[in-house]
């Protein structure tokens, strides 16, 4: 599925290009699963334009995916860890995205081995968005177990795993979202769930040890009220008023009332993947898929996760 400039995903089309060639660190993966992140969102639109840092007028990658999972197909020269046949998965964006495609090239140290006990749809739902949560929850130092932890935005694709991550850390979760993904949040685990659309979760007076912020469209003074004495404020996604916001007022939160806000960037990390695949195997994390689509209804899928309404993740079968 290509694109060439900024604008509406309708404007992604399927077409045929010459398979890739893996270099000597790389290796040729078929895929079988790729998932849809808020990237592949903004970066189809252009828009936040911080979403065009180094590629103002048209799109650097025209081929968008992250997150894929399928099998290698022909390995590179200096891969040793890796070989045909093997069945991986991984966060691609730091190597050429691509992931929207029946064939993509990676490097192979930024891919793992798919767990048997997962699918290929689980587990191309987990790499982008299982460790923004996971590096989200810990940014602050490690949980203990008895903290109190609030996830605005708990019910999509990052918030689902946070919730899970979260609980695994012995810490009491509260989940924030709209009123149609309260069950999902509960049933992912969360101790608490709250209706935005009911209550604002900044004048509960109620505090928290970490409030892990997806949504970010509150005022940061606002989501400063519910942590608790130096607790931290962390965030994830969100519009770029409130990123900004966040990165200005920043200073005097943490001088003036002994709390930290920080702002996590996305960056893949092998290691994190490996920590989130151990959660897996012992039953501790359980992706949640709400959608699947084929390959050429990408446009589709693309905009429903833009329309804020996912439960989960949405999984792209190629």
């Amino acid at each position: 599925m290509v694109y060439r400039k900024y604008g509406s995903p309708d404007q992604l089309k399927l077409e045929e290009i010459p398979k890739p060639i893996p270099g000597d660190d790389e290796v040729l993966i078929r895929v079988h699963t790729s998932s849809v992140n808020s990237w592949d969102w903004d970066l189809v639109r252009g828009r936040p334009y911080l979403a065009r840092i180094g590629a103002f007028r048209k799109p650097k990658h025209s081929i968008l995916g992250a997150d894929v999972a399928g099998d290698v197909q022909a390995v590179g020269r200096n891969v040793t860890q890796l070989q045909p046949g093997d069945e991986v998965f991984g966060d691609i964006s730091g190597c050429g995205w691509g992931g929207f495609a029946e064939y993509v090239c990676a490097r192979a140290d930024v891919l793992a081995l798919k767990p048997p006990s997962m699918t290929f749809e689980e587990a191309a739902s987990l790499p982008q968005a299982g460790v923004l949560a996971l590096q989200g929850l810990r940014i602050g130092g490690p949980i203990e177990p008895g903290q109190s932890v609030l996830i605005n935005g708990a019910g999509g694709g990052v918030g689902t795993f946070a919730i899970q991550i979260a609980r695994s850390f012995g810490a009491e979760v509260t989940g924030v979202d709209s009123t149609e993904k309260l069950d999902t949040m509960r049933s992912t685990g969360a101790d608490h769930v709250i209706d935005y659309t009911q209550a604002d979760f900044t004048r509960s007076g109620r505090q928290h040890d970490l409030v892990l912020d997806v949504a970010a469209f509150r005022s940061v003074f606002d989501c400063a009220r519910a942590l608790s004495p130096n607790g931290t404020y962390v965030i994830v996604g969100g519009s770029t008023a409130r990123i900004a916001q966040a990165m200005a007022m920043k200073p005097l939160i943490s001088v003036f009332r002994s709390k930290k806000v920080s702002l996590l960037l996305h960056r893949p990390d092998k290691k994190d993947l490996d920590s989130l695949i151990e959660l897996v195997e012992a039953g501790d994390l359980v992706p949640v898929i709400d959608r699947q689509y084929a390959l050429r209804e990408l446009p589709e899928a693309i905009r429903y996760l833009g329309d804020g309404h996912t439960r989960g993740k949405v999984v792209i079968t190629v």
